[in-house]
């Protein structure tokens, strides 16, 4: 039994060692040999790999795409105005040298981005600084960005990383100033609003004003033309009437007399007592021509 358990324990030995002697590196990590406790061999080639098994060697993997650092808070910047803002930025990083990484940050990769945040926080102070805040939020953000990514060249070297890009998300006041700006703007709208009702009522009274006046104009003319028109019509009744009556002075007489009843007797409640033998109901009383009609 002995025995066997000795040809066991051989032949795990056997599979263990070989096994712990192989290693596979994926074409996006990058490997590192430790060799009790020091840097011995940095592999970037992917495939199969050996090296010694443990405790002689050991193997750490970085990943060695491109990683991105935000901004981990919104700390006031203030520029060369006295004025603060708050920028939210993003830096593409990635791993250039695995033997300075690994010495400066270890192989946890959030502890390189917790030393870099502050010094990308500073380099965007220092230029934002010697700039106003037009400047920063349109004339020269592109300039600061080059700005701070030259400055972070260097200090990149130092962690063993490349800097790849930098950006601004977004550039904003802090709480208090964003208030009074929008309070600011809310009162320049209103004014300019009001201003803009003024002047639109001014005008609404003067097209009023000018309708009115087109309108009495209009009316005038037409009643002056309607006028002209009915005296010419009148004119041209009459002297057909008067043609018409030369004509036949009895009838005219006896016309005359009618309309005389019907302006008179306008309404049945209408009540006249006259002397029916008057000159007002000759007409009635039977045919008699006027003097000096014809018979």
């Amino acid at each position: 039994m002995n025995r066997i358990s000795l040809i066991v324990a051989v032949v795990l030995v056997s599979l263990i060692v070989p096994a712990s002697m192989l290693f596979v590196v994926d074409q996006r990590q990058v490997a590192v040999i430790y060799a009790l406790g020091e840097i011995k061999e940095v592999i970037v080639d992917p495939g199969l790999h050996f090296k010694l098994p443990p405790p002689f060697q050991n193997v750490v993997f970085l990943d060695r795409r491109i990683q991105t650092l935000d901004s981990p808070e919104t700390r006031p910047i203030f520029t060369a105005e006295k004025k603060s803002l708050v920028i939210d930025w993003l830096v593409k990083w990635r791993v250039a040298e695995p033997k300075q990484f690994i010495r400066n940050n270890g192989v946890d990769l959030r502890n390189l981005e917790a030393r870099l945040s502050p010094v990308v926080h500073a380099a965007f102070n220092e230029e934002v600084t010697k700039r106003t805040v037009g400047g920063v939020l349109s004339t020269e953000r592109d300039k600061v960005v080059r700005d701070v990514r030259a400055r972070l060249v260097d200090d990149a070297k130092s962690f063993g990383i490349e800097i790849v890009d930098v950006r601004i998300k977004r550039v904003d006041f802090v709480a208090n100033i964003t208030e009074s700006i929008y309070s600011r703007m809310k009162s320049e709208r209103l004014q300019v609003a009001n201003q803009l009702r003024s002047t639109g009522a001014a005008e609404g009274e003067k097209v009023r004003a000018d309708a009115d006046r087109q309108r009495e104009v209009i009316v005038a003319e037409a009643y002056r033309d309607a006028q002209k028109v009915k005296g010419e019509g009148d004119a041209k009744a009459s002297a057909i009437f008067a043609e018409a009556f030369g004509r036949d002075p009895q009838f005219a007489y006896f016309y005359r007399n009618l309309e005389a009843y019907r302006a008179s007797f306008r309404n049945k409640s209408d009540v006249m007592i006259v002397d029916s033998s008057s000159e007002f109901f000759r007409a009635m009383r039977g045919p008699a021509a006027p003097a000096g009609a014809k018979k």
